[in-house]
């Protein structure tokens, strides 16, 4: 397949989210678009899929035009589509959610449970994509629902055509290098791949060629090789730090103390096993490790959503026991969840009100037990401006906005109030490189104004970049603290439960980059 899109707009009352875009992809070409959070990427896959009828301008397949009036259309056409936030049915199997709308069916319309494990099993083969059939989607890692996502999308009568929407926003380290791979052998086989990100190291690795989008508009065409900072310019339309500019900590007396805490999950497994943690004032403490080894259960635990089933949780002197979360903010806790659709949004209330979502009760936002809507939009038009967030109008749905810019909305939220101790846990998860650098700056005066900060990060690189001391999670417990100018290789020996100082059995034993 060979698409070419031509002068594509879509508009949205006044608002232009894409400007005559003009694009050509190749067969087999895995083609990389690039922009900031609300640069209008998804909108125009959304168009090409056919959610969103263009305002103007041409879709071609192979020379000829076509029009959508709905994602069924696309998929008749070939085109497949994995999204930014995933289209799963949580209790359905592997199998079931696969067939979804084009269900396998035998003699009078009984659905045909073999069928459909046949045609898992059958493109699961076919591009290297290992799945259970029978495994129920809602118990799978991210990385593996992913990969249902994929299948799915394959699993159309003839897909040449995959868009991959932020397709690494929400994967592990060593999941992205396993979905990079299978992006490359999808190109080989054929397939033609439109890989939307705004991160960088990954659209080098694996694409053919480089389309920057900045606010709906084309605004530069890059190969690969293109450096870091180049594609970082072209994106946010300034030159960009990509290092963290900070002087030496100075730390003050201890801000969190976390002694001898133990959580069981309902399976009856220890995932916090006799966890020790201090965090001084003035300090960012990095918790490094390979996610699902506690660091979950660790932030929810120092909120107060999750009850530990022994231990100590000490913030500023003050054992927290017993005190729930509200409480917990109250007394100058920040908290940035790892999962913003379940822990930091109401997706149906609108940008100011997920602003002010623990402070709605206090002044100047409520008066008399009564909200005073007046003084809630004025702090979101404030936190709109100063947080860059990219939004028609305050009264917008956080539901609207693309995964980056939700989660500027809970960066402005901690960042706009009162804290004594912050819990950052993947503060820059789906955000682009403008807003990453600007989040780090963030959290470094945080750590200068005297807050202690632990820092909950999949990103090796943002934890060097970042951390003041780091601090090794392993199996619910910390094996090992180090200094931030520590070798990687004795970092990645730690994360996965060996001695700092055992030689690692093989050469890729190395587990700083996964």
């Amino acid at each position: 397949m060979r698409l070419e899109l031509k002068g594509l707009t879509k508009k949205f009352g006044s608002f232009t989210a894409d400007d005559d875009i003009d694009l050509v992809v190749e067969p087999g070409q895995i083609h990389a678009i690039l922009g900031e959070n609300g640069a209008g990427k998804s909108t125009l896959m959304n168009m090409l899929y056919g959610i969103l009828t263009p305002t103007s301008g041409e879709i071609l397949i192979d020379g000829e035009p076509v029009s959508f009036s709905g994602p069924g259309d696309a998929i008749a056409a070939g085109i497949g589509m994995v999204h930014q936030h995933f289209k799963l049915v949580g209790p359905f199997s592997v199998a079931d959610n696969v067939q979804l709308g084009r269900e396998h069916t035998r003699g009078l319309g009984v659905l045909s449970a073999a069928a459909a494990r046949k045609a898992v099993l059958d493109v699961s083969e076919q591009y290297g994509l290992r799945l259970d059939p029978d495994a129920v989607c809602e118990d799978l890692p991210v990385g593996v629902q992913q990969r249902v996502e994929i299948v799915k999308a394959l699993s159309g009568p003839k897909t040449e055509l995959l868009i991959l929407d932020e397709p690494t926003a929400v994967l592990t380290p060593a999941e992205i290098t396993e979905l990079l791979q299978i992006i490359r052998n999808l190109a080989k086989s054929g397939t033609s791949i439109l890989f939307i990100s705004h991160k960088l190291k990954e659209v080098q690795a694996v694409a053919d060629t480089v389309t920057v989008i900045r606010r709906g508009k084309v605004v530069a065409e890059l190969e690969p090789s293109a450096s870091e900072a180049e594609m970082a310019s072209a994106m946010v339309g300034r030159a960009v730090s990509l290092r963290v500019d900070k002087t030496p900590a100075d730390p003050g007396e201890p801000r969190l103390e976390v002694k001898d805490l133990t959580v069981v999950s309902d399976a009856g497994v220890k995932v916090l096993d006799g966890l020790e943690l201090t965090v001084h004032a003035g300090e960012i403490v990095g918790l490094a490790g390979v996610e699902g080894n506690g660091q979950t259960e660790l932030a929810r635990a120092i909120l107060g959503l999750v009850k530990p089933d022994s231990g100590h949780i000490s913030i500023d002197g003050r054992d927290v026991h017993g005190r729930g979360p509200a409480r917990r903010i109250a007394d100058g806790l920040g908290y940035i969840p790892e999962d913003r659709g379940r822990d930091g949004l109401v997706a149906e209330f609108s940008v100011a009100e997920n602003i002010v979502l623990n402070q709605y009760k206090d002044e100047p936002y409520s008066k008399g037990g009564v909200v005073d809507a007046g003084a809630v939009r004025r702090r979101a038009v404030d936190s709109i401006a100063e947080f860059d967030i990219r939004t028609q109008s305050p009264e917008e749905s956080a539901s609207s906005l693309s995964g980056g810019n939700q989660q500027k909305v809970i960066i402005a939220r901690e960042f706009s109030r009162p804290r004594r101790f912050l819990v950052a846990a993947q503060p820059t998860r789906g955000v682009d490189v403008g807003a990453t650098e600007f989040i780090h700056s963030r959290l470094v005066a945080e750590r200068d104004t005297g807050t202690g900060v632990l820092l909950i990060s999949s990103e090796l690189d943002e934890i060097y970049a970042l951390a003041d001391r780091i601090a090794v999670i392993y199996n619910g417990r910390i094996v090992g603290e180090v200094a931030p100018d520590t070798p990687r290789e004795v970092i990645g020996r730690l994360m996965v439960g060996a001695s700092a100082a055992t030689e690692p059995a093989r050469d890729d034993a190395d587990g700083g980059d996964r």
